[in-house]
């Protein structure tokens, strides 16, 4: 779907949206039309049940007077009180909305449109994106889809005040979009065609934006030491991928050493190996690289906008799967920290990757500090639902700066304690560390990542077991169901409001 905007105006063409206050107070546009239609859309409020709250529309045949071919009038509540979140809402529902009406033209009026807290032109860029982002589809693999469930809408006009700078701001949440985008393909594709050197090469694509992109096969692990990733990937066919990328935004001669680091868990199917999982509901474990494909999203995303910062990105890539030559439960592996640990459970093995990714990226990169995103354990969803991810974290001010963030774009994070004797649970009799506790099912979130901990030494670290949110049955406004790009838009606000000058 393309996007323009433009100054406020009637056009003579396709469909037009206006807006309409809580009480059906018309904006001063929809005023304009009302009275050009003899109060053909007073008259068409009055016979139906809108009221101009949030979220509500009303289709009308467009009256003999006007050149349009349809009117949609849209609440928007107080104007006054929108959010950013309600502000991108409505854009992804006025997507939906006019997708299945069969619309292919629209022109959005928003004279009417404020936020709470924000310019009125970054409301309207919010708008816009939000539309964005609620045009998106997974049809990659349809053949047979129906006439009347392709989207339709090809063209959106935004009009609105100052739509210069609208466009200047819209540029910026277009990347982030397309970031977006990225992460949700990722982790919508099946697990047959995503694996870890076609991930790898999704990686390689993103070098036509300034990217540099490395790739580590298992020799090069294997001579660095990282037996607890490679222990994971050793029962499947696929070679295993330690796949780095840089972002050197930051060109001022003073700009820090020390980049910022994120680390995905990306296993691209998890079987569970040995310790098989139950069969009902495997196949969603495609998305068990759901932390590789957030950290690969955000790169494109601040690569696409050039965000001015330095920025590695390190994503560990396995499958996990029964084989004769598949780890063991009972088997003792060797990390790159030199630390030993014993397997006692084959299918907690997104603590094993990340291990050695962190110890990689903090050992290597030195960095500001390390961000590590997985779907690790199902226990956070108990915990916390769909709605927050688990955050754990060495480092205070990193964990304010996050929860911000995410209170900001709608990504929440909910932090978990962390404290000795959590971590008493991870170490083993025979080794120096087991990867799963010895508490049964109790928090078994939060001693997974104090084993993590084992790895970060004293780097300022947050980790963010993103299980509940990466993938989604329900459907929301700028959020489809299926792959939902979570944490991209998050770090990029965090990066944004903290470390871009």
């Amino acid at each position: 779907m393309k996007f323009a905007f433009s100054e406020i105006s009637i056009p003579k063409r396709g469909t037009i949206a206006v807006a309409v206050s809580a009480g059906n107070t018309l904006s001063a546009t929809a005023a304009t039309l009302d009275k050009q239609t003899k109060g053909a859309l007073s008259s068409a409020m009055k016979s139906s049940r809108f009221n101009g709250k949030t979220g509500e529309f009303l289709e009308i045949l467009a009256p003999a007077e006007l050149e349009v071919s349809g009117v949609l009038l849209f609440g928007v509540g107080n104007p006054a009180e929108l959010s950013q979140t309600d502000a991108e809402n409505l854009g992804g529902s006025l997507v939906k909305k006019l997708n299945g009406s069969g619309v292919q033209n629209v022109t959005v009026v928003l004279d009417e449109i404020k936020s709470a807290g924000i310019k009125a032109s970054d409301a309207a860029a919010s708008v816009a994106f939000g539309a964005k982002l609620g045009s998106y589809r997974f049809q990659k693999y349809k053949t047979d889809t129906e006439d009347s469930a392709e989207p339709t809408l090809a063209r959106m006009t935004v009009a609105c005040k100052g739509s210069a700078a609208v466009r200047k701001a819209f540029t910026d949440l277009d990347a982030l979009a397309e970031g977006v985008f990225l992460t949700r393909d990722l982790v919508s594709e099946p697990a047959n065609e995503l694996y870890p050197e076609s991930f790898a090469d999704r990686c390689k694509e993103l070098t036509s934006l300034g990217i540099e992109v490395e790739v580590l096969d298992e020799a090069k692990m294997k001579r660095l030491g990282m037996g607890a990733l490679l222990g994971v990937g050793q029962g499947s066919r696929r070679e295993s991928k330690l796949v780095v990328m840089k972002w050197n935004g930051d060109t001022r001669k003073n700009a820090s050493k020390k980049p910022l680091a994120f680390v995905g868990k990306g296993v691209c199917f998890d079987t569970g190996g040995i310790s098989l999982k139950p069969g009902a509901g495997m196949e969603e474990m495609k998305w068990d690289m759901g932390g590789a494909g957030t950290v690969t999203g955000l790169m494109k995303a601040l690569a696409g906008r050039k965000a001015k910062v330095n920025v590695i990105g390190v994503i560990g890539l396995v499958e996990n799967m029964p084989d004769g030559n598949a780890q063991r439960p009972g088997d003792i592996v060797k990390s790159m920290s030199g630390q030993t640990i014993e397997i006692l459970n084959t299918d907690a093995e997104g603590r094993l990757v990340l291990a050695d990714a962190l110890w990689y990226t903090q050992e290597k990169y030195k960095p500001e500090f390390m961000i590590d995103l997985a779907t690790l354990t199902g226990a956070i969803i108990v915990a916390l639902g769909h709605e927050n991810a688990g955050l754990f974290s060495n480092d205070d001010d990193l964990s304010d700066k996050l929860y911000k963030a995410g209170q900001v774009v709608d990504e929440g994070v909910w932090r978990f304690p962390m404290s000795a004797n959590y971590a008493k649970q991870t170490k083993s009799p025979i080794a120096d560390l087991q990867n799963i506790g010895t508490g049964g099912r109790g928090a078994g979130s939060i001693v997974a990542a104090e084993f993590l901990k084992k790895f970060v030494n004293d780097v300022p670290w947050v980790h963010l077991d993103i299980a509940g949110m990466a993938w989604s049955k329900q459907e929301k406004p700028t959020v489809p169901k299926g792959g939902t790009g979570y944490g991209v838009r998050l770090l990029n606000q965090f990066v944004q409001d903290n470390y871009e000058g």
